[in-house]
């Protein structure tokens, strides 16, 4: 099964601090908006999201049908697609993408230690 992309979403208390400190390890501002309180910080084939008052804990985040700049990738497995596999191995999902839809959608999930996992597609 492909993912796509993979990111760690962070939910950070200063987005200005944050994104100092992650410059500082060489990471750069790639996509988001530091006015609307988030960012999204690049380094090499390494992604970091930085939300400022968006959502509790961190997320695992995956985005099926792009690779690590954002670009489309030609083959991939839709999120619809990857819905049914996890249900077939009888995984709780905490929020399902409608089956009868096509383009972008989501998931979310839960790991055995309670993190959570946002499959994302976007196109």
């Amino acid at each position: 099964m492909k993912l796509g992309a993979f990111s760690v979403s962070l939910n950070v208390k200063d987005i200005k601090a944050s994104k100092s400190f992650y410059e500082n390890l060489g990471f750069t501002a790639f996509a988001g908006d530091i006015s609307k309180n988030y960012l999204i910080m690049k380094n090499e084939n390494s992604l970091i999201g930085l939300f400022q008052g968006m959502f509790e804990g961190n997320i695992l985040t995956f985005n099926p049908g792009w690779d690590e700049n954002a670009q489309n990738i030609e083959n991939f497995e839709d999120v619809r697609e990857i819905q049914k596999h996890l249900k077939s191995k009888n995984i709780k999902l905490t929020a399902q993408a409608d089956e009868n839809t096509s383009g972008p959608a989501s998931l979310m999930l839960n790991d055995p230690d309670g993190n959570i996992i946002l499959i994302d597609q976007h196109r």
